[in-house]
C-alpha cells in the first residue's frame, strides 16, 4: 500500500507537469497534411526524445547542484516559483504557440520543450530527491507512454472531446500544477526554516 501511495505521489505531479492533453491540439496543427507514416514517426520521435532529455537532466542535474552548492530545498522553492509562473501563463494564454515545421519536429518542439519542458524537468528533480530514482523513472516512463498514446490517437481524441474540451482539460491541469507549485514552495520554506 505504501509503494502504491509513493507511486501516486510521483505519477500525478508528473502527469500534470507533462500535460499531454495540452500538447494534442498543438501536435494536430503541426502535423496537419503530413502522411500517416510521418505522423507516427514524429509521435515516436517526440516521446523518445523527451524520455532521454528527462533522464539526462535527472542524473546530471544533481551533479551540477552539488557543484554549485544548491540544496534540494533551494530547488524546491525556485522550482515551485517557476512552475507557478508556467502554470499561470498556461491558464492565461489565449494564442497558440507558433512553431516552424521541420524534419526534427518530434525532437523540437514536441519532445522538448513541450513534453520534457521546464515543468517536467523541475518536477523530476524534486520528486527524485523526495521519493528516490526508481519510482520517479517508472512514473516518467508511464506518463510518456500515456503521452505517446494520446499523440498517436490525437484525431480520435478531438472527435470524442472536441478541440475546446481538450483545451479546457489542459487549463484544469495547469491550475492543478499551480497548486503543486505552491505546495513545493511551502515545503521548501519549511525545510529551510527548520534547518535555520
Amino acid at each position: 500500500m505504501e509503494i502504491f501511495n509513493t507511486f501516486l505521489l510521483t505519477f500525478i505531479p508528473l502527469f500534470v507537469a507533462v500535460d499531454a492533453p495540452a500538447i494534442v491540439p498543438i501536435y494536430i496543427s503541426l502535423v496537419e497534411g503530413l502522411p500517416e507514416y510521418d505522423k507516427k514517426k514524429i509521435a515516436r520521435q517526440s516521446v523518445i526524445t523527451a524520455f532521454f532529455v528527462a533522464l539526462s537532466f535527472l542524473f546530471l542535474g544533481n551533479i551540477f547542484f552539488s557543484i554549485l552548492g544548491i540544496a534540494l530545498e533551494d530547488f524546491m522553492i525556485a522550482g515551485g516559483i517557476l512552475l507557478l509562473i508556467l502554470s499561470i501563463s498556461e491558464i492565461l494564454r489565449v494564442k497558440e504557440k507558433e512553431f516552424t515545421i521541420s524534419e526534427t519536429l518530434g525532437v523540437v518542439p514536441i519532445g522538448t520543450p513541450l513534453l520534457a519542458g521546464p515543468a517536467t524537468l523541475t518536477t523530476l528533480i524534486i520528486l527524485a530527491g523526495t521519493y528516490g530514482y526508481p519510482m520517479v523513472i517508472l512514473s516518467l516512463f508511464l506518463n510518456l507512454f500515456i503521452a505517446w498514446i494520446m499523440i498517436e490517437k490525437a484525431q480520435t481524441l478531438v472527435k470524442i472531446f472536441g478541440i475546446h474540451g481538450i483545451k479546457a482539460f489542459a487549463k484544469v491541469m495547469a491550475l492543478l500544477l499551480s497548486a503543486i507549485a505552491i505546495s513545493l514552495i511551502k515545503r521548501g520554506l519549511v525545510k529551510i526554516l527548520n534547518l535555520g
